[in-house]
């Protein structure tokens, strides 16, 4: 089906026509009385009146084609409906300083290949995004303060793009290395969670839910976790839980006096009581992963959960076809151009 993106643009006609008429109107012919006829040249016209009497005709052909690539003229491929079954899912992340402890690392033959707590959720929460192709997936990011990385979408190509470039923020310090943002660094769960639950709250499928991937204790923020579980009860927002790693002590990456990499451990806090409570109330389910394999299985839970059919309509891509409307209507109005300044120019 073809049709003009912007017809709004036919509007430029007005001028256009009011210009061709002026350029083409007929009136009364002029002269004056000149009685030395003999001084005249005499062959009158010449090539630069050819161009003077064409330049008019080449500058409204090329305005006309400037004014239809304006409208940006399309071929529209297809519109499709299909119906599908699909859940809301609101992923909330923690990006906290804890989040770089190794402790989730898989261990192998050979040793243990290093990742952080944060690697491991992005893995998981990548795979299991391409397992719920239909699914609105959204993620909200969070430290000491909450952050929309992606509304709620079906574009899972955009959402893992997204996903890929989340990182833990660098703890900066000022020129005499007293820390500088150091809030980034805390866990403001309530805050994330009162975000997720607006985020999705008015979501088309009926069964909505919010997981929650945290290793902290919620330290900081606006609104409690208390609060934000009220919001969701309200809404009917399910919350599902995963506490990431354990307390006590975990490996952390750190450099030594010389700059190169080595592992020391650091203390880490954690609290299940609240994020089971959370769960529990809300009618969604709490998970502890403290391995490398607990975060698959934990996703593969929540794979399992009941959808809603609802339809969705699938566009099919716009060829624009605009270029060529715009490079030969320029070509053709700087000729006019070119042409009017050569029939213009006068011998001294």
């Amino acid at each position: 089906m073809f049709r003009f993106a912007t017809p709004l643009a036919f509007l430029l006609l007005v001028p256009w026509a009011l210009a061709a008429w002026r350029l083409f109107r007929r009136g009364a012919p002029a002269a004056i009385l000149f009685a030395p006829m003999h001084r005249l040249p005499a062959r009158a016209a010449g090539w630069r009146v050819a161009l003077a009497r064409l330049a008019p005709s080449l500058f409204l052909a090329g305005t006309l084609l400037l004014i239809i690539a304006a409208a940006r003229p399309q071929t529209h491929l297809s519109r499709t409906q299909r119906n599908i079954r699909a859940i809301a899912i609101e992923m909330v992340v923690d990006v906290s300083g804890s989040m770089q402890a190794l402790d989730l690392s898989e261990k192998s033959a050979v040793g243990y290949n290093y990742k952080t707590r944060l690697d491991v959720v992005k893995e998981a929460f990548a795979a299991f995004i391409q397992q719920r192709p239909d699914d609105l997936i959204g993620l909200v990011t969070f430290g000491g303060y909450a952050a929309t990385r992606c509304p709620l979408t079906a574009d899972h190509e955009a959402l893992l793009h997204v996903l890929k470039g989340v990182e833990i923020p660098r703890e900066r310090t000022d020129s005499q290395g007293r820390p500088v943002d150091q809030e980034e660094m805390l866990t403001a769960v309530g805050d994330a969670l009162a975000t997720a639950v607006a985020r999705v709250a008015n979501a088309e499928p009926k069964t909505r839910i919010v997981v929650l991937l945290t290793d902290g204790d919620s330290n900081t923020g606006v609104i409690t976790p208390e609060q934000a579980l009220e919001a969701a009860k309200k809404t009917g927002i399910q919350l599902y839980t995963i506490g990431v790693g354990s307390s006590g002590q975990a490996p952390f990456r750190v450099r030594d006096a010389f700059g190169r990499d080595a592992i020391a451990y650091g203390n880490v806090s954690f609290n299940p009581d609240l994020l089971k409570q959370m769960a529990t109330q809300s009618g969604g389910k709490y998970f502890n992963v403290s391995d490398h394999d607990g975060m698959p299985q934990a996703m593969e839970a929540i794979n399992q959960l009941v959808t809603t059919p609802i339809a969705r309509n699938i566009y099919a891509q716009y060829n624009e076809h605009y270029l060529w409307y715009l490079l030969s209507g320029a070509l053709l109005t700087m000729l006019a151009l070119t042409m009017q300044m050569q029939a213009s120019r006068r011998l001294l």
